[in-house]
């Protein structure tokens, strides 16, 4: 995308912050709210989000958490939002959130976990959701690997991430791009995160150009990593096929299954 004003139903962004951007460039996003009928739903005090409540539409609704890095919690409340906005006639809901880089060295699988399930979130229930992401907070590998979770991007970039990996409905993720030695351990993490959401998985590698040796690795570790875990893999093209089998993959028994 190049702008937020591109955002639309069910779309979950990743806006990289520019060095002098503030929430206050989200204006006009959050302004289109009272164009086409839908609510908003700032997460942080407006204070923090650098918007004064006087240049914000008359339906937003601040929600200032204590914990910005429980995302359980954060879900809870934003579909309260929902289905509070779905009584009260709206269309939909536009979420901005400021998303925070994990403190504990165990913080980034849960940070992955949190957003494929604000992705799921938003494909299921056609809320806009933008996390912005400030990069001078972050560490980049963690950040692009985050990055990937989105299946649209807005601000600065250095590169397009290798690869995206999106919900496409309940317990099944589209990957998209190239999974190569570059990718392969945000791929890894991404993975463990919908496995550890779910016992069983569905992948769909339609769009997916390749997968090398050390992306079919990531994808058979990841789900080896909790005990009971399947992962499907469907749509994947004849190269990708012949490439599993030539591994030894197709023969072994793993809890991958590549399908036909």
């Amino acid at each position: 995308m190049a702008t937020l004003d591109e955002v639309g139903l069910g779309d979950h962004v990743c806006w990289r912050m520019g060095p002098a951007a503030t929430f206050a460039d989200a204006r006009a996003y959050l302004a289109d709210g009272a164009l086409y009928g839908d609510k908003v739903v700032v997460i942080g005090s407006h204070g923090t989000a650098g918007i004064e409540r006087d240049g914000s539409p008359s339906t937003s609704v601040v929600l200032d958490l204590p914990d910005a890095m429980d995302m359980d919690r954060m879900l809870a409340a934003v579909r309260r939002e929902v289905h509070t906005a779905t009584r009260e006639g709206f269309r939909s809901v536009r979420v901005l959130t400021e998303r925070m880089p994990p403190t504990a060295a165990s913080g980034a699988e849960e940070l992955l976990a949190g957003e494929l399930k604000l992705d799921e979130f938003a494909s299921e229930s056609g809320a806009m959701v933008v996390c912005a992401f400030r990069p001078s907070r972050w560490d980049r590998t963690t950040l692009d690997g985050v990055a990937c979770m989105h299946p649209h991007e807005v601000g600065t970039r250095a590169a397009r991430p290798s690869f995206r990996m999106f919900s496409t409905g309940a317990n099944r993720w589209s990957v998209d791009g190239v999974v190569d030695s570059e990718g392969a351990a945000a791929f890894n993490a991404a993975v463990r995160a919908a496995v550890r959401n779910s016992p069983m998985v569905k992948l769909g590698f339609n769009d997916l150009e390749l997968i090398d040796a050390a992306g079919m690795q990531a994808l058979v570790e990841a789900a080896r990593h909790l005990p009971g875990r399947r992962i499907v893999v469907e749509g994947a093209n004849e190269t990708v096929h012949l490439c599993w089998e030539l591994a030894g993959y197709a023969a072994a028994d793993l809890p991958v299954v590549m399908a036909t």
